[in-house]
């Protein structure tokens, strides 16, 4: 038996297939493919879309239609992991845009309600550091940000 590893399934009230194109928009290495629609068996109208095949950032998705009876929390999120502040900016705006919630410390939640890190790659490093104070520094400036600021993270982290 071959595997191709694992596909993250999210679920929507209608916006599957808006919530695709969405995604697809903004992530690289990204494509809609297959979409589902209900048929005569129902449980939905016939022709209405069930579920969306898609990748961003290569990752695998599928986004259902499976209706109101759940919501997205922050107990699940997905990290982006940003290069550079570039990046940090051009996640942050695109996915709060539209309805999007700002959160703190790089968590934010898009206009369907499902949580991201908007993190730079660097940041882990730092709080991690086994120099404590060094580490202690950029946890402490990440911890007062919302949108994560690398210069000044690298500031408090060099204890400039």
């Amino acid at each position: 038996m071959t595997t191709d590893g694992f596909t993250t399934c999210l679920w929507f009230d209608g916006q599957a297939e808006e919530a695709a194109h969405h995604y697809v928009s903004i992530f690289k290495n990204a494509s809609v493919g297959r979409v589902a629609r209900y048929t005569e068996a129902g449980p939905g109208p016939a022709g209405t879309v069930v579920t969306v095949e898609f990748t961003a950032n290569g990752q695998k998705f599928v986004a259902l239609n499976g209706g109101p009876e759940f919501k997205f929390t922050e107990a699940i999120s997905f990290q982006i992991d940003c290069a550079d502040q570039e990046e940090i900016d051009y996640y942050w705006t695109r996915l709060t845009e539209d309805g999007g919630e700002p959160g703190p410390c790089g968590w934010l939640k898009d206009k369907y309600g499902v949580s991201w890190q908007v993190v730079p790659s660097e940041l882990i490093p730092m709080v991690t550091d086994t120099d404590q104070e060094k580490a202690a520094r950029a946890m402490k400036a990440m911890l007062s940000m919302g949108k994560l600021d690398i210069a000044a993270l690298r500031k408090a982290y060099d204890g400039e």
